[in-house]
């Protein structure tokens, strides 16, 4: 086969058994990448410099065809109630099929590391059918100095390659689509879609079976750094604001999406961003649509003007789920190191679409062990097909499907190192006022909730006057300047003041079924955290 570019000639594509390649194209750049992608017709170029692409069918993840080795090294270890189980046999001839069919294509590959801490980084070999696949992941990923690649020997390898199809009675699969995950020997297989994010998320899964054994952290969340060179981290699900609230232009940004936290800081698993673009505007949030504008960065289902090739932040037709893969130097204030001090705040984002928590709230440790492995969210009519009202979601750890281990794993390690770390840990409602989506509220209004954030992660908040809110029994502050008062009431900001209480009851209810999954798995003051049905009394 030929062999382009930069890497270990001794540790090349036949140390993993791939035969009778066309080519392997190895760690190569923007510019080059961004012509093969063009040449190949798989993508286009856009005013400003950026490549777009088109994912098919597949405009999201789908965790449904994700699966997991069972052998004796994962029996024990992996929360088989989350993640769907494949067998040895099952995966091998999996691998057979991969390889048999790569013959006589040409790859591209990236030797790339996943975490920006040496102690703690995986090396990542990444071999794709696609060419803007390659640029998404170099992109997306922490890329080594050129010096380092001649000597690289990854430890993860993942193969992408969306023409090949899975058969469900031979594969042991649900449908043509898989994403299978061999923890013992450090392999992931993508195959049947187009969508870049499964390789980003692969390598998350990973850190997150591995990691905890070191005693460290890995989470879904985003960070940013304070003067003094500690750092806050924004946990949250899509939609929730954890990308555009951590773009602080003062406080730098750490990474969006994935960091570990170890015995010395919070370190990004990532090298660049993958920030949501629908409905993105450059007056709401100019960092991020900067970026659109940049050679290099690769735009996922974004409409564009076949002519004049602008693109259409607005239109929707293909995915609520646009987005812009960037490197995180692209961001003018991001940190280069991707590395901060242990954190002093931690914030968990929900976007309530029912109306009835207040804006922030202060947690106690076991408050926020509860609300972490609780990961509430909302979705509202628009976000998914069929979707006609608000829609409470559940993600424990806010990232359900990126977590192999169970739950508790995750929430014990998050609750000693808050401990240990002496950290303030806050709720913040991004979703509804006045009223859930569907009945008469707005959206919170992003000022207040920048006035809060700020108000935490400057102490100010931590010396506020408190309440007990009446029905989920965490402190809510009593005034904040800057802030309406009676914004902080969430049931003063509703005109049905009996329709609010049957609201909330109704939230505090499906916390309490959703949580009986864990009941068994945390300690008494964690399930005493609760919002019960006595407190509302």
């Amino acid at each position: 086969m030929d062999n382009i570019g930069v890497f270990n000639a001794a540790f090349g594509a036949d140390k993993f058994g791939f035969r009778n390649l066309a080519s392997v194209s190895w760690n190569l750049g923007a510019p080059v990448l961004v012509e093969r992608s063009l040449g190949r017709g798989e993508a286009h170029l856009i005013q400003g410099g950026a490549l777009a692409a088109e994912t098919g069918i597949h405009t999201g993840r789908s965790p449904k065809d994700k699966f997991v080795v069972r052998d004796q090294d994962t029996e024990n270890d992996v929360w088989w109630d989350n993640n769907g189980a494949i067998s040895r046999e099952q995966f091998q001839t999996l691998l057979e099929d991969f390889l048999a069919h790569a013959e006589g294509k040409s790859l591209f590959a990236q030797d790339l590391y996943g975490g920006a801490d040496p102690a703690h980084r995986v090396k990542t070999r990444v071999f794709t059918e696609y060419a803007w696949h390659s640029l998404f992941i170099r992109n997306l990923l922490i890329r080594p100095d050129a010096s380092e690649l001649a000597d690289f020997r990854p430890t993860l390898t993942i193969v992408d390659l969306p023409s090949f199809k899975a058969d469900p009675a031979r594969h042991g699969v649900r449908s043509d689509t898989v994403i299978a995950c061999d923890f013992t020997n450090n392999v992931i297989l993508i195959g049947g879609t187009s969508y870049a994010g499964e390789i980003k998320k692969s390598v998350f899964t990973y850190l997150n079976y591995t990691l905890p054994a070191k005693k460290v952290m890995p989470m879904h969340c985003s960070a940013n750094r304070a003067e003094d060179g500690s750092s806050a981290i924004f946990f949250g699900l899509s939609g929730t604001g954890k990308t555009t609230l951590s773009n602080d232009p003062d406080r730098p940004l750490i990474g969006d999406d994935e960091h570990g936290w170890s015995n010395h800081g919070i370190f990004n698993f990532e090298g660049g961003c993958y920030a949501k673009t629908i409905r993105l505007s450059r007056e709401a949030e100019p960092e991020i649509y900067a970026t659109t504008e940049r050679f290099g960065t690769v735009l996922e289902n974004v409409v564009f003007d076949p002519l004049t090739r602008e693109p259409d932040f607005d239109d929707a037709s293909k995915t609520e789920n646009t987005r812009c893969a960037y490197p995180i130097d692209f961001i003018p204030n991001a940190v280069a190191s991707g590395r901060a001090g242990h954190p002093k705040n931690i914030v968990m984002l929900t976007a309530d679409a029912f109306g009835v928590l207040p804006p922030i709230a202060k947690l106690t440790p076991a408050e926020a062990m509860y609300h972490f492995l609780s990961g509430y969210t909302a979705k509202v009519a628009g976000t998914e097909k069929g979707l006609k009202g608000p829609e409470a979601t559940f993600s424990t750890c806010f990232g359900a499907p990126f977590m192999p281990r169970h739950p508790s794993v995750y929430g014990n390690l998050l609750r000693d190192l808050i401990g240990r770390h002496h950290v303030d840990c806050w709720l913040v409602n991004t979703g509804w006022t006045g009223g859930g989506v569907s009945t008469g509220g707005r959206r919170m209004p992003i000022r207040v909730t920048r006035r809060l954030l700020t108000a935490a992660l400057d102490g100010s908040l931590a010396r506020a006057d408190y309440r007990r809110d009446p029905y989920f029994g965490f402190a809510v502050p009593t005034s904040v300047p800057g802030v309406e008062p009676h914004i902080l009431y969430p049931v003063k900001t509703w005109q049905d003041k009996a329709a609010f209480a049957e609201t909330a009851k109704t939230l505090l209810t499906m916390f309490q079924e959703n949580f009986k999954r864990f009941a068994d798995h945390v300690d008494a003051d964690v399930r005493a955290a609760e919002p019960h049905m006595s407190i509302a009394a």
